[in-house]
Parts: C-alpha cells; structure tokens; sequence
C-alpha cells in the first residue's frame, strides 16, 4: 500500500485500521464541514489509493467495448463512462472509471485490484493493438466536485443519473425512478509527484466526506454494495455502468434475460438510522426484518444533515414498508428505516 504525501498535511488523519480507503486521509480535522465544502462545489478528496491502469493503441476502445457493460467504442477525446466487467454468469468482477485523452484511455478502480485487472486485460488481448499497463505507482487520483472534465488532465465525470433526483430516461425509470439525493464529481488522473502542487492552497476533505455524498445519493461502490453475487440491476448499476442495447460482452445473458424476463433476486435501500443508541452500526451488520436476517449493511457514514445512514442490499420480498433493524444480533439491534432505492 502507498501512503499518500497528502497525508502529512495539517490535521490530516488516516482512517480507522482496516479500512478500504486506507493510505489517505480520512478527514482533515471537521469531516462534517467538510461534507459541506464539497456541497458547496469547493474543496478536493484525496483518492490516491485507487489503482490507475492504461489502455493504449488504437484498437484500444473497441475492445474495451466488447469486454465491458459499457457503449465505449466512440468515446471521444476528453469523454468518459462508467463501465463494468462481468463474470461468464453475469456477476460483478470489475468496476472501471474510464476516461480517453485520444491516446489512451485511462482506468481508475478500486484500491488493490489494479493488478488483478491488468492481469485479466492482458489475458484479453490476443492479436488486438492494445497494450496495458498499471500505472498506480506514477499516476494519482484525486475527486474534486465539480461536473465536467479538467480541461488539461484525464477525468472521470460521475455519470449524469447520479446527478438527478428524478429519472428520465425508461431504463433509470424502471430501476431507480427517483434518488434520495445527488452526487457530483469527477476523478483527475495526474502524475503522482504532482500530488502536492495540485492541491495547494485549497481547503482538502477526506474519504469521511466523498463517501458520505456517494451514500447519501444512494450510489453503489464495487467492494461495498457488491459479493460474489451481485449482478448490475440489484444495486442500479442500470443505466449508469450496463448499456441495453450495445453488442455482445461476457455476463451479457444474465442481464438480458433479468431485464427482459424477471427481476433481480435483491434490492438496494438506503437505510436512515437510529442516532441514538450505545453502539454504532458497522458495515457489515446484519439487517433484520421480523427477526429474521435479510440482507446486510454494506456501507454506514455520519452524514452531515442526515445523521448516521446507510446503504444495504436486502431480499426483494421485504415489504417495502417494513420496519427494520441493523446489529450483529438482536439484543444490540438499531432501529433502521428503509427507503427503497432500486424498485424493479
């Protein structure tokens, strides 16, 4: 793991031990204040863990396009997309942030899975004009609120459904018609000795804020809202990441075959919880319905205006109106109201 020098500014404290997000700041001494200069459209957030892979040559999108969720093969210079690769069942293996300079496309993943990706890439080529790379140890990450793309550095833009209370677009309408909030932002890749320089003389917040955003607008994150068998349409990966009506890609069954003909076995609900108990909720908690374990807890944040709240992923015969409850057991159960997400 590399330890970002954006960690050694003032007030800057690391995460708690065993967190995803370690290596960079966690927050920068007021986690809440800084939720709010990032709502203001000010600030930065270090994501210098995450992994940086390239795609260079010119067969280069096309096949991103066939391996991928995503309609890239006319991605133009300085566009991006939010994409996934699938397992040969249709579960989520991968979930890639692209964004293409013209000459290369650039990948940003989750933190310790650049290796794995590059690996599978490669195994991918064949005779194509493409080459790979992972660039993690050069090149950096860092999110800024802000809806468009640098206009010197590759970026990622959040995809526009995030951004939106209310869907438009049948797919969004059918899988996620109304979002309990928004979230907006972008990735910059820029070389990792620049780190510094980028940022100074802007006020900084840390992963506490990004992701207290990313929960509030109800947006799943590889590793959290997913297991081995999560597929696209459970956590409103649809539209976003998953193209309908694009070619053929690895996975492509599955998702045809429950968006023509069923539902998806799960659901994700953003969760609104009980503030005042003795123990706080933990990412990985069981939720309950009844007393019966249902799903579990798969993110939990401090949320500025919200207090403390979470995603989950649940069985879809929960009512919807259900009262339900969060803990490693009853006895040390939080009361947790539900608010659906994903109703397909």
């Amino acid at each position: 793991m590399t330890t970002s020098p954006l960690l050694a500014l003032p007030g800057a404290c690391p995460p708690p031990e065993g967190s995803a997000d370690a290596g960079v700041a966690w927050h920068y001494g007021d986690p809440l204040g800084e939720q709010r200069l990032l709502l203001s459209g000010q600030g930065w957030v270090d994501l210098s863990h995450r992994g940086v892979v390239t795609v260079t040559g010119p067969d280069r999108l096309s096949w991103l396009h066939d391996l991928t969720t995503q309609h890239v093969r006319e991605l133009p210079a300085g566009g991006s997309a939010l994409a996934l690769i699938l397992s040969p069942h249709g579960h989520v293996e991968h979930e890639l942030h692209l964004a293409d300079d013209g000459t290369t496309t650039w990948i940003s993943v989750e933190p310790g899975t650049s290796a794995e990706l590059t690996a599978y890439l490669d195994r991918m080529r064949f005779l194509l004009r493409v080459e790979v790379a992972d660039v993690s140890s050069s090149y950096a990450v860092v999110a800024e609120p802000f809806a468009e793309p640098h206009p010197d550095l590759p970026s990622y833009v959040i995809p526009q459904v995030f951004g939106e209370i209310e869907a438009h677009d049948p797919a969004s309408l059918r899988y996620v018609p109304r979002r309990p909030d928004v979230w907006v932002g972008r990735e910059v890749v820029l070389p990792r000795s620049g780190l510094a320089a980028y940022v100074a003389d802007r006020p900084g917040a840390g992963t506490w804020a990004w992701e207290a955003l990313r929960v509030a607008a109800a947006v799943p994150r590889m590793g959290f809202e997913t297991d081995h068998r999560t597929i696209p349409q459970e956590v409103g990966w649809v539209p976003a990441a998953v193209h309908l009506d694009k070619g053929c890609y690895r996975g492509q069954e599955t998702v045809a075959r429950v968006h023509n003909l069923g539902r998806p076995p799960r659901r994700l609900v953003q969760l609104h919880l009980d503030g005042s108990a003795a123990r706080a909720p933990e990412r990985g908690d069981p939720v309950r319905h009844a007393g019966r374990e249902v799903g579990t807890l798969t993110s939990v944040v401090e949320h500025a205006d919200l207090g403390p709240v979470g995603l989950a992923v649940i069985k879809r015969s929960v009512p919807e109106d259900a009262d339900l409850d969060v803990g490693p057991d009853e006895a040390a159960a939080i009361a947790a109201a539900q608010e659906v997400v994903v109703t397909a």
